[in-house]
């Protein structure tokens, strides 16, 4: 059903040429409209405010009677509104469409400009109040409320982020007006002038936007010694790397590996160590302690005073390691294939001296990096130390588990499944391959640490389509889709109150799937549930081409990427988010970390980092425009303005790889898809105990066993050496 939009007084009239106008200016029913009615019935109809409907919701429970131009209760079934769209270039009518696609039961047009304890005077002021439009204030009213923390660290962090990815109209301004706060702990110490102190709290900021590959001079910010600052940030990244400090259970490690983690750590010290070239890969299934070996060789070379530069493909993995960094951020590889390009680092720059004094290079996980990243790592390694010699002679350590999920490349012939896959890059067959065989969770569970093991390999006993049987104290009986999925929650989340004031205990706990739309539906269901009070967050979107805004607005509304926050999202304090991008992989940042909401703002979001190194750090995360990074799939460009978070009570199965969890449920409304999921899955649990997996079985399953799908590329573990 079409619903009206007009302003106040702005309805149409419709009237036959022979109506005497006297009589139609006098009758009140001429002035009603649908909207005039909406607001009316919200005032006096108990049915209607017990509702509280969007006007867009109300037709789905009264119907329009035209004659006497009223809503009436509906008794047969819901039809869906749809309010006439306006073009962002009628002003206020565009803004009070805005506001009542989002205000649940006003009764005026004037009660749609109270927002909680503030009146506006405008639509569009109610519409900003309300965070339904980007402003052009946004970045100072981020930091205006994030300065309320008093947390100068943190506010120096949060004013580098929102110079990149929020990019202020006046970046100066901003500093100007900013800078008693961000200075505020440095210029407690007396010994420092205010010249020293703002030149230090610049060089501060600058260090964060080395690491977002940006500089103070990017954005127009006047340094009063250039001089001084130039030669402090050219030497800044190699002295943050020789700083990064070891701990003490680092270097301990080194006298508990096992005998295949010594043999390998004394095969690439003992290169380290004489000069010698070396490039290895780690391979080894999930336990057997690769993160162990890497942390040991980190702690070793650091602790002579060297360089060791710590990576992985993704930012979760990366996370886990002393200084780690994403290998895409520290080299700077091209995000997309490019045959014609390469890693954008000058050779005269510091990042490539670092790279040059660089004892041992770690990349992690690096199974899942394409192999024109690999390949681009080797070239940029041959050119910036002057040599033919693969990885420039350096001594490089991969590592990864190809029995995990694969950067594939289907083209509709088998052959083609693993094109983009390190085994097919032309270093491949220059790697000395290492194994780790001696399985360390096989200790606590040795029954399920060889199922797993089985299954990655792709040698259980299979049927019908590459299924197997699942060992049945893994699994919940299903019943139906309601009741089974509330039984597969009650044993992940056992007690919602407890987790919602034990913040950190949720993050160890998540339910698994394979698609997003399974993570949101469950992701819904648990916020619902999730003690506390709801803040709701609503984003900006917007077309790419401008004249196509109205026309789509409430269409991108609906959309939900995998890559983009979602149109709303509502948290709680302590429930658990999960960061959709890169903001500073130095501070923990990373697309994949997993956080503890701790407070809210309209602008600012106060969070707890809860996994990794950089466990317990407090961060401020601002709102930012974000892009679809596979937006050719969408006949509308758009973007979207929102937190770069979700909830994570669930997370897809390709997002939780390389992540380790204290309890696992696996839900299965429908079988994997790509290879190696169903192991990824089951392997980020421990023991048996816990794990526990969902299954809805076909129409035509049997009832005495719990089967599903087991995907395996045989040929990529043939290649790799692994079966």
């Amino acid at each position: 059903m079409a619903l009206q939009m007009h302003l106040e007084g702005e309805q149409s009239m419709i009237f036959n040429e022979d109506d005497i106008l006297e009589r139609l200016a006098v009758d009140e029913r001429m002035s009603r409209t649908m909207l005039t009615e909406f607001f009316r019935m919200n005032s006096v109809d108990k049915h209607a405010q017990a509702l509280k409907c969007l006007y867009k919701e109300f037709p789905q429970h009264f119907v329009w009677n035209a004659t006497h131009r009223i809503w009436e209760p509906r008794q047969r079934r819901s039809t869906i509104g749809r309010v006439t769209a306006v073009h962002p270039t009628q002003g206020e009518k565009y803004y009070l469409r805005m506001l009542l696609m989002h205000v649940r039961g006003p009764m005026s047009y004037e009660s749609l400009k109270h927002i909680g304890s503030r009146t506006a005077s405008t639509f569009r002021e109610a519409a900003e109040i309300l965070g339904l439009l980007k402003t052009d204030d946004s970045a100072e009213q981020c930091l205006l409320e994030a300065v309320s923390f008093q947390m100068p660290y943190t506010l120096r962090h949060l004013f580098a982020l929102i110079l990149v990815h929020v990019i202020p109209p006046n970046p100066m301004l901003l500093w100007q007006k900013f800078e008693p706060y961000l200075s505020e702990d440095i210029s407690r110490d007396k010994s420092l002038s205010p010249e020293q102190t703002k030149l230090k709290v610049l060089q501060l900021i600058d260090s964060h936007l080395q690491y977002m590959g940006k500089h103070l001079a990017d954005f127009n910010i006047h340094v009063p010694d250039t001089d001084a600052f130039s030669i402090q940030r050219d030497t800044q990244e190699i002295e943050a790397e020789l700083d990064i400090k070891v701990s003490a259970e680092d270097t301990a490690s080194v006298a508990l590996l096992n005998d295949h983690q010594r043999s390998a750590y004394n095969k690439i010290i003992n290169r380290i160590d004489n000069n010698i070239a070396g490039a290895f890969f780690i391979d080894g299934p999930g336990g057997t302690g690769k993160t162990f070996l890497y942390k040991a060789l980190l702690s070793t070379v650091r602790s002579k005073g060297q360089i060791a530069l710590a990576t992985a493909s993704c930012g979760v993995a990366a996370s886990i390691l002393p200084g780690g960094r994403t290998a895409h951020s520290r080299f700077k590889i091209p995000i997309h294939e490019d045959n014609d390009s390469g890693c954008n680092v000058n050779k005269q720059s510091s990042s490539a001296r670092l790279i040059k004094q660089a004892k041992l290079i770690i990349w992690d996980e690096a199974t899942m990096a394409k192999k024109y990243a690999i390949e681009c790592f080797d070239k940029l390694l041959r050119d910036i130390m002057d040599s033919d010699t693969v990885f420039g002679g350096k001594v490089i350590v991969f590592g990864g588990d190809f029995r995990q999920t694969l950067p594939v490349v289907v083209k509709g012939y088998k052959e083609d499944y693993i094109s983009a896959s390190l085994v097919k890059s032309y270093v491949w067959n220059h790697l000395e391959k290492l194994c780790l065989v001696e399985n360390m969770r096989a200790h606590l569970d040795k029954p399920f640490s060889d199922f797993l093991l089985s299954l990655g390999n792709g040698t259980l006993p299979s049927f019908d389509d590459s299924k197997i049987t699942l060992p049945h104290y893994l699994t919940i009986p299903f019943v139906d889709d309601q009741s089974s999925l509330s039984a597969l929650i009650t044993s992940v989340f056992p007690d919602l109150t407890a987790f919602g004031t034990h913040s950190l205990h949720t993050l160890n706990r998540a339910i698994l799937t394979t698609k997003n739309e399974f993570v949101h539906e469950i992701n819904n269901l648990l916020i619902t549930k999730f003690p506390g009070t709801e803040q709701r967050y609503v984003s900006y979107d917007e077309t790419i081409d401008q004249s196509k805004q109205a026309e789509h607005e409430d269409f991108l509304h609906s959309l939900e990427p995998p890559s983009l926050p979602p149109y709303e999202l509502i948290l709680k304090v302590n429930s658990p988010i999960i960061l959709l991008r890169n903001l500073n992989p130095k501070e923990g940042l990373c697309n994949g970390t997993r956080l503890i909401c701790l407070d809210f703002a309209p602008n600012v979001i106060h969070a707890l980092i809860a996994v990794g190194n950089h466990t317990g750090k407090q961060v401020f995360i601002p709102k930012i425009s974000l892009q679809c990074s596979d937006s050719n799939i969408y006949i509308v460009p758009f973007k979207r303005t929102q937190f770069p978070v979700r909830l994570c009570f669930a997370m897809t199965i390709n997002k939780a790889q390389g992540q380790t969890l204290d309890f696992v449920g696996l839900y299965l409304k429908e079988p994997v898809f790509g290879h190696g999921q169903l192991y990824v899955a089951l392997s980020r649990a421990k023991t048996a105990n816990d794990v526990r997996v969902l299954v809805k079985p076909s129409p035509d399953e049997q009832t005495d066993r719990v089967s599903t799908r087991n995907i395996v590329y045989n040929e990529v573990l043939s290649i790799a050496g692994v079966i």
